[in-house]
């Protein structure tokens, strides 16, 4: 279950939060009723329905980056959203922008080795610069090299690789706080925990039982 509690249908007093549940879930009650079209428990929505105004300015970032406004190839967005879901070992952002790559009829080779692009010989050039960049974003606190910028300035304009940067980071931050706050596919134990050793081991120096 999620770290924080949901805001039934009954609850919810809120245009933005009555518009959202109705958009998603119909007449149904999220809480009682859980599930998606996609899937999903719906439990993200149901959370950041605590504060409205918090639920309103997610639900403006997603309408911003599907603005057709928007200059950057939504492929090359979806890339970079999937990878960091990928780096943030977040399940929900890489399973659902798995699902937009495909919406976008993207291959199921290159959908498949977004975890390992680096040695995939399916991206092109430009996709390789993206998903390098999305990894200093993600990876590297921002840290970029000038010949990857670089690389970018060959094919984006500055107007595009800043549309792919806010964009890129945003997800990050979705990707941190669903694992955070255990929302959807998050919802699970920390996979890093300490292996018991055997019931005779006394946790001698590992250096000192290796002289034995």
């Amino acid at each position: 279950m999620p770290r924080l509690r949901q805001v039934s249908r009954a609850e919810a007093d809120s245009d933005v939060v009555k518009r959202t549940y109705d958009l998603l879930f119909q007449d149904r009650d999220p809480v009682k009723e859980p599930g998606t079209s996609t899937g999903t428990r719906g439990d993200w929505w149901t959370v950041f329905a605590l504060v409205p105004d918090v639920l309103e300015h997610a639900n403006r970032g997603f309408a911003l980056y599907r603005n057709p406004a928007r200059k950057l190839d939504p492929l090359l967005r979806e890339l970079a959203q999937t990878r960091v879901g990928w780096t943030k070992a977040c399940q929900f952002v890489f399973s659902q922008h798995c699902k937009s790559l495909r919406g976008l009829k993207c291959p199921e080779a290159k959908i498949a080795a977004v975890p390992h692009w680096q040695v995939a010989d399916c991206f092109d050039e430009k996709e390789r610069a993206v998903l390098a960049y999305a990894d200093c974003l993600s990876l590297q606190a921002g840290r970029t090299p000038d010949a990857v910028v670089d690389k970018l300035k060959t094919f984006l304009s500055d107007e595009e690789i800043l549309e792919l940067t806010y964009i890129t980071c945003l997800y990050d931050m979705h990707a941190v706080m669903t694992k955070a706050l255990r929302l959807e596919f998050d919802d699970r134990d920390d996979p890093i925990v300490e292996v018991a050793a055997p019931k005779d081991f006394s946790a001698r120096d590992f250096l000192d039982v290796g002289r034995r």
